[in-house]
């Protein structure tokens, strides 16, 4: 094995997340320029993204399994399975937060969000009701492909994405009339249902012609065995995701709370834009750690790619690049562009661990040994908490800037304890 082949099976996965990513600036490129764009972003980045986000958490990980378990026409309709009645349960939650009372409890009680921001947020959040269950179809069809050599495809299906969700924002944006978090959510809806479509149909040749009938002999996946492998896997994103919400809470009540929320879209944008490549690094060693000499190799490339991500936060906090992005680009007011600036330095260490996270979940994932994650993610997620409820007592700085350096400590110690438990696995994978 080489770094070429590495590439070849990254470079897809990698250009697929960073299209996915662009749909945060995009929309925040929209919204900033239609009327009220402070109260639009600040409903989006407090309360349709985060919950959004928490709802759809259990099947987020369904690449990962799908990548490494559906070798198989048997182990596919068992994940299969699986995905459509979580998919439906998770649907039927998105609908109730929603359409009935208990959005007001959410929104307003947990999350605390100004009451200028609690309508736009809850009609954002409706027009979201099918994001859930397009992206439980999407992640584990795009993981059957992966596992079968069809990565390229899943970088496909985000180019449909992203042009869907960037037509109707373009409409919107002609429009000018529209609320903005009616065309944001609007298009963040409309690109998840087009991938969907996408994926399904190109799946069915792989399905077709690549997966096999039958499992190997005595390697059979029943629902208890899936369970018990995914259980403690799907944990791992749902309690990062909650993170999310409890970040927008608490900066809706440090100072700067609305202009702190408002920025979140777009900082979160150019963070997820800068660790996404990253992040499409944990399919790549699922998928190759166990191959002779893929350590090595392994280990080179995150090396590489960790030092490049941080490079370029650093260079955009030490240059006027990031004033440019948040400003020019994305349409910020000075005030709040120079809140996102000092962000991006505080965040400088996010992609760098990010790849060191995809590294050790893939070499625990591809070992079957998926309670660590979880136990990483729940360390993270009380470290972020207890530093986030800290920062509510203090109110020594504007929110944004308490919630990222809050994220970043916990990531680093999370980052931390996963390389201590995946120490021996990569040695067994480096001896084999």
């Amino acid at each position: 094995m080489d770094v070429a082949r590495v590439v070849r099976l990254w470079s897809p996965l990698a250009a697929s997340w960073l299209l996915m990513a662009a749909e945060l600036p995009l929309l925040n490129m929209a919204v900033a320029r239609l009327p009220d764009p402070k109260v639009h972003l600040a409903a989006y980045g407090a309360i349709v993204f985060p919950v959004s986000l928490v709802i759809e958490g259990p099947i987020i990980m369904l690449l990962a399994a799908a990548t490494a378990l559906c070798a198989d026409m048997r182990s596919y309709r068992q994940v299969k399975r699986f995905m459509t009645a979580a998919g439906a349960a998770l649907t039927a939650v998105h609908v109730a937060v929603a359409f009935t009372p208990l959005y007001d409890v959410v929104a307003r009680d947990l999350l605390g969000a100004p009451e200028a921001i609690l309508e736009p947020g809850r009609l954002g959040l409706m027009i979201m009701t099918p994001w859930t269950w397009s992206i439980a179809y999407r992640r584990f069809h795009q993981g059957v492909m992966i596992r079968h050599g069809h990565s390229r495809e899943v970088g496909f299906g985000t180019v449909v994405r992203l042009c869907a969700n960037a037509a109707v924002l373009l409409a919107g944006s002609l429009h000018g009339g529209i609320p903005g978090i009616v065309v944001g959510a609007s298009a963040t809806a409309t690109g998840v249902l087009t991938e969907a479509a996408y994926i399904g149909w190109r799946v069915r040749p792989v399905l077709r012609d690549r997966v096999a009938p039958a499992p190997p002999a005595g390697e059979p996946l029943d629902l208890r065995s899936f369970l018990r492998f995914y259980v403690p896997l799907a944990v791992t994103p749902l309690i990062t995701l909650a993170i999310q919400p409890l970040g927008a809470a608490a900066m809706n009540r440090m100072p700067r709370a609305l202009d702190s929320v408002a920025c979140w879209p777009a900082m979160h944008g150019l963070l997820f834009l800068t660790r996404s490549v990253g992040m499409a690094y944990n399919e790549v060693v699922v998928s190759l750690v166990g191959e002779p000499g893929a350590v090595p190799v392994l280990r080179r490339f995150q090396t590489l790619l960790a030092l490049g991500t941080m490079g370029v936060l650093a260079l955009m906090a030490a240059t006027p690049l990031a004033a440019i992005w948040f400003g020019d680009v994305q349409g910020l007011p000075p005030e709040m562009a120079d809140l996102c600036r000092v962000g991006v330095a505080i965040a400088v260490l996010m992609p760098g661990y990010a790849v060191l996270q995809s590294w050790y979940q893939g070499v625990l994932v591809r070992a079957r040994a998926t309670r660590p994650v979880t136990t990483a993610v729940v360390l993270y997620f009380v470290v972020a908490g207890a530093l986030l409820l800290l920062g509510d007592r203090l109110q020594a700085m504007p929110g944004l800037w308490w919630a990222l350096a809050s994220f970043t400590i916990a990531g680093v110690l999370q980052t931390t304890y996963l390389g201590l438990r995946a120490r021996h696995a990569v040695r067994a994978f480096a001896a084999a």
